[in-house]
């Protein structure tokens, strides 16, 4: 049974670019501990729900509250409170990372942010990239050192720097191959298993998003088409949309799909 109070509710919210309408009407919950998956083809209005999760972006009507708080209206030290406990993981880490800054700067800037002493920063930063299954030695590097699983983990250990309780990730695997995707997927199911991390997990594959979330919400062109728990979307999808989704992600009818092989929860540090 999901808890009553959730970490994030956006309820009946429209965004408008222009002319085009990129979310319309649009609600969904996200409960602590839970994985809410939002799929669909790009163009579909899920970057524009994560920002608006986020609070980088404002409604043009309905609301969005994270811990009972408009993300977006928050300022100052309030602002910072309640930004420390919903963090992001971006689909590019590369270009999210400076260039000029080692991979552990990166990870202690949160924590600088935030008001952590500098004296304490090193040992957290290295607890971090343990917790990621990266070796402390990696924070000596620069992101174009490491390669594109190493430096998503590095962007997962950025995240949780602050001890977040909500993480929204916008195709976190989309540019990673199949073994590196099923590695970090296990990692982010560890964690969730170990912290009780909530995730609003962002993809167009719903294969990925089966692995991960406890429920899914399909989008196409800014609406919600279909939504229910993942297990129940996978086995009878009742929208052609979701259908073809599926297709796509499996290669096969429905009654010829497979149960997806779970990867080991521990995969080895530095692997990726």
């Amino acid at each position: 049974m999901r808890p009553a109070e959730n970490l994030l509710t956006i309820d009946a919210v429209r965004k408008t670019y222009g002319p085009r309408t990129a979310v319309a009407d649009v609600s969904l919950q996200v409960a602590p501990g839970e994985t809410v998956g939002l799929v669909g083809e790009s163009g579909s209005g899920k970057s524009t729900l994560a920002r608006l999760a986020l609070g980088l972006l404002a409604p043009d009507t309905g609301t969005v509250r994270f811990a009972g708080h408009d993300p977006y209206r928050l300022r100052g030290r309030n602002a910072r409170a309640v930004r420390a406990r919903l963090q992001f993981v971006p689909q590019h880490p590369r270009g999210s990372l400076n260039p000029a800054l080692r991979a552990g700067d990166a990870v202690a800037d949160p924590l600088r942010l935030h008001g952590t002493p500098r004296r304490d920063r090193p040992e957290l930063v290295a607890e971090l990239f343990r917790q990621v299954g990266l070796e402390p030695e990696l924070a000596q590097r620069y992101p174009r050192e490491l390669s594109g699983g190493q430096l998503q983990r590095v962007a997962v250990a950025r995240a949780l720097a602050t001890r977040p309780e909500l993480v929204v990730c916008d195709e976190p695997t989309s540019a990673l191959d199949r073994g590196v995707q099923a590695r970090l997927l296990d990692l982010l199911t560890e964690l969730q298993e170990r912290t009780g991390l909530a995730y609003l997990f962002i993809s167009h594959d719903l294969a990925v998003v089966r692995q991960l979330a406890h429920r899914v919400l399909v989008l196409r062109g800014g609406l919600v088409v279909e939504q229910g728990p993942a297990e129940q979307l996978w086995s009878d999808p009742r929208h052609p949309y979701t259908r073809a989704l599926l297709d796509a992600a499996t290669g096969a009818p429905p009654h010829l799909r497979s149960e997806p092989a779970r990867p080991a929860l521990h995969a080895p540090r530095n692997a990726l």
